[in-house]
């Protein structure tokens, strides 16, 4: 969120010196929302950001623990004001500490297992998180984290996913879907996105009756196997599309209108791009899905449904 606005809230506090842990907790909270302070007791917000109804609640707070509160309204002079109100509110240094942080959870050990991954992921994101969440005033520290939080998160993603595939150039010549009936396909293991939808694309429209093998790495592939999302493999990334869209072009299906927007999102969540309103409600069904499901198998099955009930929505009439 980038605010412009000129326009602020500052929170008057005064509590009785015997109030010590109403002080305390008033204190964090007025952090927690990203609240500049002024001087002791005097802490300024934009007006327009999220968090700024939640000051009333500390003011109200702060006067049935006997003190006393003043919510006022400010307005910046002019531009030169307003300059040093937005100043109070650079993150920085919050950048910096937890680049810091950062740089040591890329030391971790690279025998660490999925759940030590994750957990590692999720500790990092929270903090990330919690600091752009009252960056009010993005700058060029937010602009560097950002790529280094991504660069991170690929990282992650390449320990617990090895082999993501390079896309190639050339045309996608056109198969015969007769001859792909009753085959053995084969990806590699710990399904993704891509990977899980293709083989859902595969199982739904192309080869009802196909066999999946799930691989440590992509030269495992057995000789008779169809591999695919993997270099080397018979369908894989191709110019700009992921795998499932190069599938879906390869046996026609490219016309199918549900399919193309199950294409787009799996696009975007894979490579990126534009996004969908659905992408990040799918990718959290699918990250929970890997966290209950025992392998790649009942994983498949139980993003099976979704797929289905996602295609039905994107298929619906109306849909834009």
């Amino acid at each position: 969120m980038t605010l412009t606005s000129d326009s602020w809230l500052a929170l008057i506090l005064s509590l009785p010196a015997s109030s010590a842990t109403p002080r305390m907790r008033i204190w964090r909270a007025v952090k927690a929302l990203g609240c500049a302070a002024l001087r002791d007791g005097a802490y300024l917000l934009p007006l327009k950001a999220e968090q700024a109804v939640q000051l009333q609640a500390l003011a109200d707070e702060a006067m049935q623990e006997g003190g006393q509160a003043w919510l006022l309204h400010v307005q910046a002079q002019d531009m030169a004001e307003q300059a040093v109100y937005q100043a109070l509110f650079d993150r920085s240094d919050d950048y910096t500490q937890w680049l810091s942080d950062l740089a040591e959870a890329r030391k971790a050990p690279p025998g660490l297992g999925s759940a030590e991954l994750n957990r590692l992921q999720r500790r990092q994101a929270r903090a990330y998180d919690a600091i752009r969440k009252i960056d009010f005033f993005p700058g060029e520290a937010s602009i560097r984290a950002e790529a280094l939080w991504r660069d991170f998160s690929n990282a992650i993603d390449a320990m617990q996913s090895p082999g993501e595939p390079r896309a190639v150039a050339g045309r996608i010549a056109r198969r015969d879907r007769m001859q792909y009936q009753g085959r053995l396909w084969a990806t590699r293991r710990n399904l993704w996105v891509d990977r899980v939808a293709s083989a859902w694309l595969i199982q739904r429209f192309i080869d009802p009756h196909a066999r999946f093998q799930w691989l440590g790495a992509p030269a495992d592939c057995p000789h008779d196997a169809l591999g695919f999302d993997f270099d080397g493999a018979a369908f894989s990334h191709v110019g700009d599309r992921v795998t499932f869209e190069v599938l879906q072009a390869s046996f026609g299906l490219d016309g199918d209108r549900g399919l193309s927007r199950l294409g787009a999102m799996v696009h975007a969540l894979d490579v990126g791009g534009t996004s969908t309103a659905e992408a990040a409600g799918f990718e959290a069904v699918l990250a929970g899905a890997r966290k209950r499901c025992s392998g790649d198998d009942s994983l498949l099955a139980d993003i099976g449904g979704v797929m289905d009930s996602l295609y039905a929505h994107f298929s619906s009439p109306g849909k834009p």
